[in-house]
């Protein structure tokens, strides 16, 4: 009976943050009345807030990201799935993931921007422990790995550019001039750093979602440095190699797990 309310507890705050998760993106957004997401912090969080901010359509992936999330809510709502011990184990946590990703636009909206990266790397940090422990409990059927893996890893792979980005547009706001003759290396650097755990992320998980995700982003990225401002050709190109890679190393994870579960 304890492990019963327990788990009905769970399901029940999963849909609730999930609710959460959509009210504060409205209201964070300006769907009510205030400040849209391109203008917020003054700009710093638009396509051209830094080096590293991807253009304007890249954004429509949070579409996707919501509806997988919301599909997983209602999933992991169901009889079948209350004494799963993977949805047990992860619950709570993807409730988590969507408590703050709702939290990081009301932040942008209301607060400061070195608040905004604090609960982006929060929400990283958060969707990481997901991933690991989804990791450690195998998908039982093609709908848990569609909604658990699925949702999350897109989620997973899409705030790592985003995290990138508002960090590098809060640097931009704060550091001195001198910083700019430095941007492209520092762009350059960033952008290995987000190869080696996007790779180490489809290595060790075997899951192509991520990739996919940070690759979207890196393309739209590419796209902005080379039609809008601040130009760079080099980040440009260095991104569009980094997001051909990353889907590389997506497939490759990927055909390597499907070998190791066939001969298990």
């Amino acid at each position: 009976m304890e492990s019963r309310t327990q788990d009905i507890i769970r399901q029940t705050v999963i849909i609730a943050s999930a609710s959460f998760m959509l009210i504060a993106a409205a209201v964070g957004s300006g769907a009510f009345g205030g400040t849209s997401v391109n203008e917020l912090q003054d700009g710093a969080l638009s396509a051209q807030g830094s080096y590293l901010a991807p253009a304007g359509p890249a954004f429509s992936i949070w579409s996707l990201i919501y509806l997988g999330l919301i599909a997983y809510t209602v999933w992991q709502a169901l009889p079948a799935q209350r004494a799963d011990e993977r949805q047990r184990a992860v619950g709570g946590w993807v409730a988590a993931t969507m408590v703050l990703n709702g939290l990081w636009l009301v932040t942008a909206q209301f607060l400061t921007l070195v608040l905004t990266w604090i609960v982006i790397v929060l929400l990283l940090a958060t969707i990481a422990r997901v991933i690991a422990l989804l990791g450690r409990f195998p998908a039982k059927n093609l709908a848990d790995r569609i909604l658990t893996d699925g949702a999350s890893g897109l989620h997973f792979g899409w705030v790592t550019i985003a995290t990138v980005a508002n960090i590098t547009a809060w640097l931009t706001q704060i550091g001195p001039e001198s910083w700019a003759d430095q941007a492209e290396v520092w762009a350059v650097a960033v952008l290995v750093v987000v190869l080696v755990i996007g790779a180490a992320s489809a290595w060790f998980t075997g899951r192509i979602a991520p990739a996919l995700a940070t690759s979207w982003g890196l393309a739209w990225l590419a796209v902005g440095r080379l039609t809008g401002e601040p130009e760079s050709t080099t980040t440009a190109v260095t991104a569009i190699i980094v997001a051909v890679l990353l889907v590389l190393a997506g497939v490759v994870a990927s055909l390597r797990r499907r070998r190791t579960v066939a001969a298990a």
